[in-house]
C-alpha cells in the first residue's frame, strides 16, 4: 500500500514491551511512510519515560500523554485525532498480543478500496478458555446487532471516513468503543484471520469486572442503535 500510514497504540502498563513493539513495527513497515503514535493512558509504570526515549531517538514516533485514565478506546480515539495527516490508520495493543507483523496485511486489504475498515480476526490460544469463551459470545452478539464481522476487535486498519467517524463518536461520548463507532461509520468492514501471541510480560490492565461492565455497556448501546 502506498501513502502515509499512522499507527496508534494505547499504552497502560506496557513499559516492558514498548521497545520491541517499536522495533518490530519499523521492520514490518519497511518501505512505507509511517508514523507511530503512543498514547500513554495515565500509565502507572515507566511507560511514559520509555515512550519519550523512543520518540527522542526516532522522529517518526510521537507521544500523547493523558493524565486521566480513559480506557483503551478513548485512548485510541485521542491518538487517531492527534494523527490527522495520513492516508490510512491502524490500531493495535502495546502488549505484543497483536503481532506488529500483521499490520501490513490489514493495510494491503484496506488498499483495495472496497471497505473502510479491516479487522484482525482473533485466532489462537492467547488467553484462558473462560475469557476466550466470554469474548467470543460478546463478539457474536455484537455482530448480530451491528453487522460487523464476528471476530472484530480493536486491532484494525481504517480509511479516512471511518477514522473521522471514530474520532467524532468516541471522543464525544456517542459510541462506547472504537469497534462500535466503526459500525456507525457507514462503510463496509471485513476481517482477516490473524493469530494472536501470548503476552510476553505483564498482564492486562482490564479486570474481569471492568471487562464485563464494558461488554454490557457495548451490547446495550448496539441494541439501541440497530
Amino acid at each position: 500500500m502506498t501513502g502515509r500510514v499512522a499507527i496508534v497504540v494505547p499504552v497502560h502498563g506496557n513499559a516492558a514491551t514498548l521497545r520491541p513493539l517499536a522495533v518490530r513495527l519499523a521492520a514490518a513497515l519497511t518501505g512505507r511512510e509511517w508514523r507511530l503514535r503512543l498514547v500513554i493512558d495515565a500509565s502507572p509504570d515507566d511507560s511514559a519515560a520509555v515512550a519519550a526515549e523512543l520518540a527522542a531517538a526516532e522522529p517518526r514516533i510521537a507521544v500523547t500523554g493523558l493524565t486521566v485514565n480513559g480506557g483503551q478506546h478513548a485512548a485510541l480515539a485521542r491518538g487517531l485525532a492527534d494523527e490527522p495527516d495520513a492516508d490510512a490508520w491502524a490500531c493495535l495493543d502495546a502488549d505484543l498480543q497483536d503481532p506488529p507483523e500483521a499490520v501490513p496485511l490489514l493495510l494491503d486489504r484496506l488498499a483495495r478500496g472496497d471497505v473502510g475498515a479491516v479487522f484482525a480476526g482473533r485466532r489462537g490460544a492467547y488467553e484462558s478458555p473462560a475469557r476466550r469463551l466470554s469474548g467470543v459470545l460478546h463478539r457474536r452478539v455484537a455482530a448480530a446487532l451491528t453487522g460487523l464481522p464476528p471476530d472484530a476487535g480493536a486491532f484494525l486498519a481504517v480509511d479516512r471516513v471511518v477514522r473521522d467517524a471514530v474520532v467524532d463518536l468516541v471522543l464525544a461520548g456517542r459510541a462506547p468503543s472504537v469497534v462500535l463507532a466503526v459500525a456507525r461509520a457507514g462503510r463496509p468492514a471485513v476481517s482477516v484471520p490473524v493469530v494472536r501471541d501470548r503476552r510476553p510480560a505483564g498482564r492486562s490492565a482490564w479486570t474481569a469486572r471492568a471487562r464485563l461492565r464494558q461488554s454490557a455497556r457495548s451490547l446495550l448501546w448496539a441494541a439501541r442503535h440497530r
